[in-house]
């Protein structure tokens, strides 16, 4: 069963989505957080399961599609991808157990069951195609959960989400043809297969043109600057638990990405972009966070900040060094953990008074003692306190790409500072003063049910924070193998020197294992 594990990750939830569909209304919620929290003890198997001394890929499955064209169904993880599959399958989970009486509830728990099959299927497909038709399929349910159940604007909102993801994703799949077609020519044989690109090495002005075309595929998703104006549409309009899947899972499809496809295959271009790229990326975090300021709906102002902080995650990427990169992709771990943790929350508070606007609340810390307590947490490890998951991936994010350019790396720090101050100014509305609203005064705290959601996101976030190694030792592993691949690869002398040289390095792979014995 190991050897198929990833498999099972896939298409277990689509399966158990379809018998969904005859399961009583009484029964669904019961249904859904079974599949659910089957699926996310399967995920923590798999880690138990995985060599975290190993840098390639593990539990790799082949078979062929269509041969002729060399599209095959392949899967893999490495330390990059193993703990987004189990942060999906753990929000999943999550997500479900915290649901509402809400209208429709069968179809919206088989519609997150879907879901999560697309974006297991993303982080562990090694075949391009095999991944493209994962990524524009996790499109879809999204599509329905904010336009089925979300606010009064839900229809402009999941069209536009739809039309700016889909339009990048058609860009991107010209590129992913193109790939395919150089390796044709240099070998005779066509391939999709991501590791076998690897393999190539592509002439600087090809890799220019490739890279702007992934680029734009996966800068629309993550969403970065000037692309972004999808994503606080979507947040304001998607119901709470569409808002928790879009930021815990679906942002990082676009950073993953990045480091999966655009660092690897094309190094040389990498470094041309990387100043660019940082440029838009600090864009984002200090625009977004002056942004975030000015709004007076605590939801907008996570959903900014939740654009602020993938900013932070791009520098960390295009650091191009093992520090850089392994914080980066600790942070989309941590801005998970920590932007869904905080979607929830505010869905708590809006189940209660139907609003989310701040200026409608105050005082809250005297009558929900408890929730006050579990958003000052969460508040904290956003604005990367250190002792909680975010301070790790900032820091490490900060650390490589100082390594690069101090200055930027400076004003990318001051975007994290006005972070903290739109964040404590938030929490100063909402919960510090009198109450002075008298339908405030009656509210009751959360409840066992919203507990058993909230606790488990509090614990990670402060266990990260302060002993990351056990997730922090593996992502760096396979990060370091792909800074090695694209120092070896890379041509020009700047790229040469911008990408460390890790070869005096010992790292383990799993081939290197397998040899050994």
């Amino acid at each position: 069963m190991i050897d198929h594990i990833l498999s099972i990750l896939i298409f277990f939830p689509a399966v158990a989505a379809v018998f969904g569909f005859i399961i009583q209304k009484d029964s669904i919620r019961t249904y859904g957080v079974a599949v659910a929290t089957i699926e996310f003890a399967l995920s923590l198997w798999l880690w138990f399961a995985f060599d975290t001394n190993a840098s390639g890929m593990q539990f790799m499955e082949h078979a062929a599609l269509v041969p002729a064209f060399g599209i095959n169904y392949i899967l893999g993880v490495d330390g990059i991808s193993l703990f987004i599959i189990i942060l999906a399958a753990f929000f999943t989970m999550i997500g479900i157990a915290s649901l509402t009486d809400t209208k429709n509830v069968k179809n919206m728990i088989v519609t997150l069951l879907f879901l999560q099959m697309t974006m297991v299927g993303v982080f562990a497909a090694l075949d391009a195609i095999v991944f493209y038709v994962f990524w524009e399929l996790s499109l879809v349910p999204m599509l329905y959960i904010i336009g089925a159940w979300g606010g009064p604007l839900r229809i402009y909102a999941s069209i536009k989400f739809f039309l700016y993801t889909f339009t990048g994703s058609l860009v991107m799949l010209v590129g992913i043809l193109f790939m395919a077609y150089f390796y044709f020519q240099a070998t005779g044989v066509w391939s999709f297969a991501i590791l076998d690109w690897y393999r190539l090495i592509l002439p600087e002005t090809f890799q220019l043109w490739l890279f702007v075309a992934f680029f734009i595929g996966f800068a629309i998703k993550v969403p970065m600057f000037p692309f972004h104006t999808w994503l606080p549409y979507a947040h304001g309009q998607a119901p709470t638990i569409g808002s928790v899947m879009l930021a815990a899972i679906l942002l990082k499809m676009g950073t993953y990405a990045f480091i999966r496809f655009s660092l690897p295959l094309f190094p040389d271009a990498s470094v041309f972009f990387m100043f660019p790229i940082a440029i838009l990326a600090i864009i984002m975090v200090i625009y977004t966070a002056m942004v975030a300021y000015a709004q007076k709906d605590i939801k907008q102002v996570i959903a900014y900040s939740s654009i602020s902080h993938m900013g932070i995650i791009i520098i960390g990427t295009f650091a191009l060094n093992v520090e850089g990169i392994s914080g980066s992709v600790f942070l989309m771990l941590g801005h998970g953990v920590v932007a869904g943790g905080l979607f929830l929350l505010v869905g708590v508070i809006y189940d209660r008074r139907h609003t989310k606007m701040m200026d409608q609340f105050g005082g809250l810390a005297h009558i929900m003692p408890r929730y006050a307590t579990i958003f000052g947490i969460m508040m904290m490890a956003s604005v990367g306190l250190p002792l909680t998951i975010n301070f790790v991936g900032e820091f490490l994010s900060l650390l490589g790409f100082y390594q690069q350019s101090h200055i930027l790396t400076l004003l990318a720090g001051i975007g994290i500072i006005v972070g903290a101050i739109y964040m404590l100014a938030a929490y100063k509305k909402m919960f510090f003063g009198e109450v002075t609203i008298e339908e405030n005064r009656n509210l009751p705290d959360v409840n066992k049910r919203e507990l058993i959601a909230l606790i488990p996101l509090v614990i990670i976030a402060i266990w990260l924070g302060v002993y990351p190694k056990p997730v922090l030792e593996p992502i760096s592993n396979s990060v370091e193998s792909i800074v090695q691949l694209m120092h070896d690869k890379a041509q020009t002398e700047e790229a040469k020197s911008r990408i460390p040289n890790l070869a005096g390095k010992i790292v383990i792979t799993k081939a290197s294992q397998e040899e050994a014995h």
